[in-house]
């Protein structure tokens, strides 16, 4: 299936990104009433499904890979020959300088004086600079990427082998799939914490502190690989909470068996205090959804901050991350598969109907 920057999972884009601040109803911190008048809850609770599972051994499976450097080629070219560079560059990459220049940056390379000056620009050739100094060596990041391929290939037999290839936008995407699985990664959005992201646009939600601190390396791979699964998953089945949180932990199952040996932390964005506080407070979210007549509800203004970007989530403690809906969702899909263990990711993928899903897994929110 062929796939644009517009399914990637994470695809930032400076000039079109969600408004992450919209207003939305508050419901006040009910964790610290609501539980005891839902203590029936608890009895539903008892032991998680074993979380011990078996790693296949992909050792003989063939990824390796080598990472192009797209943006090297593209700042390499002689500012006095920009026609016949463009020329070349789009020969070398025939697949992926199409949507680098007409979608990533949104010009054709028949505009070569946009092109020159983009590649001459001070500020651009700062920020190439930058990227090659921190990326001057991505043998590790390579590495990473081939185990999570041999991976993708143990649990996606029929799927292509994606590639990797590298770029800069100047802050316009992070990461994209295109073509046949074809991952395209920008590097200026992995640059570490430390670099000076909030000067860029400080208005800009894209650069709010709590996603800066997961601008870094140590991200790049999990978040291209979020993007390939995002591709493979397609959209959510129904506009619930529900639908959105069971489809959501659909992927970061996945992205689980793609990456097991990345923290939870890096899979989720979060750090690691606020992990934990997702494993102590189960049973508190499941019922908190149920109190507040959630989970069917299908109004984006009060259930977005559970399943999308943002600092926190609406009515629990500031100690709660954002997207907690995804984790219980994700906790849920783990209690299917343990009553299914011969589901293949394909056919989870395929399932619908997120209330059968629930139904089927007998799912108990851990006490």
């Amino acid at each position: 299936m062929e796939k644009t920057p517009e399914s990637a999972y994470f695809c930032i884009s400076s000039g079109k990104i969600k408004d992450y601040y919209s207003m939305i109803g508050k419901k006040g911190y009910l964790f610290r009433g609501f539980f005891f008048s839902l203590l029936a809850l608890a009895f539903l609770g008892g032991c998680r499904p074993d979380e011990r599972r078996r790693i296949p051994d992909v050792s003989d499976i063939d990824a390796d890979i080598s990472i192009r450097r797209f943006e090297q080629e593209l700042f390499s070219l002689d500012s006095n020959r920009m026609e016949a560079g463009l020329d070349t560059l789009e020969k070398a990459y025939p697949e992926f300088a199409p949507v680098f220049f007409a979608q990533v940056l949104g010009t054709l390379p028949t505009d070569t004086a946009f092109y020159k000056g983009f590649i001459t620009h001070p500020s651009v050739r700062h920020l190439y600079d930058t990227c090659q100094v921190l990326y001057a060596n991505m043998e590790d990041t390579e590495a990473e990427f081939e185990q999570a391929f041999r991976f993708f290939r143990y649990y996606f037999p029929s799927e292509p082998m994606p590639t990797v290839t590298t770029f800069l936008s100047e802050f316009s995407v992070a990461a994209f799939v295109y073509g046949k699985n074809d991952l395209a990664v920008g590097l200026d959005f992995f640059l570490g914490e430390t670099f000076p992201y909030r000067q860029i646009a400080p208005s800009n939600p894209v650069f709010s502190d709590y996603l800066i601190r997961t601008f870094n390396r140590a991200h790049l791979v999990p978040k291209t690989i979020q993007a390939l699964i995002d591709g493979l998953a397609g959209p959510p089945p129904g506009g619930r909470l529900l639908d959105i949180m069971v489809h959501n932990g659909k992927k970061l199952y996945a992205l689980d068996l793609l990456l097991p040996y990345t923290p939870d932390s890096i899979k989720l964005e979060v750090t690691g205090p606020q992990v934990q506080w997702l494993e102590d407070n189960e049973l508190e979210m499941w019922a908190y959804f149920l109190k507040e007549e959630l989970l069917y509800s299908s109004n984006w203004q009060d259930i977005r901050k559970l399943v999308d970007y943002s600092p926190h989530s609406p009515g629990m403690p500031p100690e709660a991350p954002g997207r907690t809906a995804n984790w219980v969702g994700w906790q849920i899909v783990k209690a299917y598969v343990k009553r299914h263990p011969d589901i293949t990711l394909q056919e989870l993928f395929a399932l619908q109907d997120a209330q059968a899903l629930l139904d089927e897994s007998k799912y108990k929110p851990r006490r």
